[in-house]
């Protein structure tokens, strides 16, 4: 193995031209803005940020595209990259000012740095995090409150920011003048970006200070990272071993994303299977990742969800395995839908939930009776509202399903949720205080679009698959935010579950932070008493008054239980009977 030094601009030079690509065994890009501001601050203070290890080859190995634009080249494919893709991606899309590609989407990677940053070590972490997607649009004061520190005054978050060297680009310090866009410190000139400071003059004492800051920002181009390149003589099947092997002792990648290269190494052009599929399942507005893929496919291969065991199993029979999953996935997604009423992945607590129904069809070859599906049906909006994989072990608890549907016994399903939960039943206790990350938000959705919610100006019924972004969609806060955090109420109240209805997007921005007695009137005028019993939104307007809104949330917490417990009973039971 030679080892060598190269910049981190020869880097990215070698990246963007092609001549430095990924193979196949590589994993999607994922790091979030954060990790890319705590790596540019490492290198910024000269410390040290690990090493790149590559693969120099005339083999033809399947290769995978980079998040970002590549060039193609004679050169293209002859070197590919191990270990490093979220480091060389980012500082590429960063230094560069490349955009990159996530989950199908372009967008760029905005970091800021502090021409004003204290000297010395650094200090505590802030993090300024842009949005990120969510399965429902956010609520009806998305566009009003851009702080994340909204109990802190907009002088003290400040200040707390100005203590950071970088910080994720965000709305609230973005025009301020001392920050100043990383990529664009690559792309101006100090003139340009000391008059975008507002300094004009070369007498101005921040002039020099400032100057050397860019000149040591822009220094990160020239660090050196240590470059391990394997021999040529290397088989693919070598490289994937070592691949594995270093990013295990990293931890870097998941269990799936291990398993998925050792696949790949004797499975060319499996990655290519993957993404093909899951297009197939976007058409129907279902994602799922790579892992749960791969999982399926040890899951149908093996019965059990074991990682441990691709490396001994032969790839004549994890491609038997990838044929059932196919139709395995194919049927729990229609299952979710047709029987449940569940639009798409964003409703369920886990995708493992997906696994067990994918299993189910393969040990019953996708013919189950009436009674049989009305028993999963009762335990899969169980196991959904109350989160029956999203706690610790998840794994050992999809195990434990498992086993027991290839006994054939899906009844059996219910005994390790009421180990687990107690109860099967909903109480009011349970959504006191829980918000939209608790599966019993999924779970409010559901039961008020099935009893016939719709949308308070448009009329439309709840749907995750309308057409137009203006009707996807959101929760709206029944009393808005703004109101509540005025009238000293905690943050917990104010979120809560029995807070929200849901409503179209462009609903929800006419309505904005409108006080309940000055809309909730036009609705009952436009749209009838029954747009709000629907959404089970009292219809006396003294409930409206916002001293009366812990009166409000009992009245809906208790409607919300009812309804979503009588949900539950009335999907799952017997049709036939």
């Amino acid at each position: 193995m030679q080892q060598t030094n190269i910049p981190i601009s020869s880097l990215i030079d070698m990246y963007k031209r092609g001549e430095l690509r990924l193979p196949e065994i590589q994993r999607h890009y994922v790091w979030r803005a954060p990790r890319v501001r705590d790596l540019l601050d490492s290198l910024y203070r000269g410390y040290p940020s690990g090493s790149i290890l590559m693969w120099e080859t005339d083999e033809p190995v399947p290769t995978r595209d980079s998040a970002i634009s590549q060039d193609t080249s004679a050169f293209a494919g002859r070197k590919l990259l191990l270990d490093g893709q979220q480091r060389l991606t980012s500082l590429t899309a960063v230094l560069n000012g490349e955009q990159i590609t996530v989950r199908g989407r372009r967008k760029p990677v905005e970091i800021l740095f502090n021409l004003e940053h204290p000297d010395g070590p650094p200090t505590e972490a802030v993090e300024v995090i842009s949005d990120e997607e969510t399965p429902y649009v956010d609520d009806d004061e998305q566009e009003l409150d851009d702080s994340e520190e909204e109990d802190a005054s907009e002088n003290v978050f400040i200040d707390r920011l100005n203590r950071r060297t970088f910080v994720v680009a965000a709305k609230n310090i973005a025009n301020q003048p001392n920050w100043v866009s990383v990529s664009k410190v690559f792309e101006k000139d100090d003139r340009t970006i000391m008059r975008e400071a507002g300094i004009t003059e070369l007498d101005d004492p921040r002039y020099d200070k400032y100057s050397e800051r860019l000149t040591k920002l822009r220094k990160i181009g020239d660090y050196n990272y240590v470059v391990h390149v394997l021999e040529r003589e290397m088989s693919y099947e070598e490289v994937t071993e070592i691949f594995v092997r270093v990013n295990s002792l990293g931890a870097k990648l998941r269990s799936s994303d291990l398993a998925l290269a050792q696949m790949t190494s004797r499975w060319p052009n499996l990655l290519a299977e993957l993404e093909s599929f899951q297009e197939e399942c976007e058409q129907t507005w279902f994602t799922l990742d790579l892992g749960t893929l791969v999982r399926a496919i040890v899951i149908h291969t093996t019965n059990q969800c074991l990682f441990k065991t691709v490396s001994s199993t032969s790839i004549d029979d994890l491609k038997k395995g990838w044929l059932e999953a196919k139709d395995g996935l194919r049927y729990a997604i229609n299952f979710l839908r047709t029987r449940g009423g569940i639009e798409d992945e964003s409703l369920l607590s886990s995708p493992f939930l997906i696994l067990t129904l994918s299993a189910v069809s393969q040990q019953y070859e996708g013919r189950l009776s009436e009674e049989d599906q009305a028993l999963l049906l009762h335990w899969l909006f169980v196991a959904n509202s109350r989160g029956r994989y999203g706690r610790g072990s998840s794994e050992s608890l999809l195990n434990e399903d498992l086993a027991i549907v290839y006994r054939g016994e899906i009844s059996g399903l219910m005994k390790p949720l009421e180990r687990q939960f107690g109860r099967f039943h909903i109480e009011v206790a349970d959504i006191a205080g829980r918000g939209r990350s608790s599966p019993l938000f999924a779970l409010a959705y559901l039961a008020l679009k099935e009893r016939g919610a719709t949308d308070w100006m448009t009329g439309l019924g709840l749907s995750l698959s309308l057409q137009g972004r203006q009707h996807l969609i959101q929760h709206h806060h029944i009393y808005p935010k703004s109101l509540l955090k005025g009238a000293g109420f905690e943050t917990g109240e104010i979120n809560e579950i029995a807070n929200m209805a849901f409503i179209g997007g462009r609903t929800n921005i006419r309505i904005s932070n409108k006080k309940p007695v000055d809309y909730l009137p036009l609705i009952v005028s436009d749209q009838g008493e029954t747009a709000l019993e629907r959404q089970l939104v009292p219809t006396d307007p003294e409930m409206w008054a916002i001293e009366r809104y812990r009166d409000f949330l009992g009245y809906r917490r208790q409607k919300l239980v009812d309804v979503m417990n009588a949900f539950i009973l009335e999907k799952s039971r017997i049709r036939s009977s």
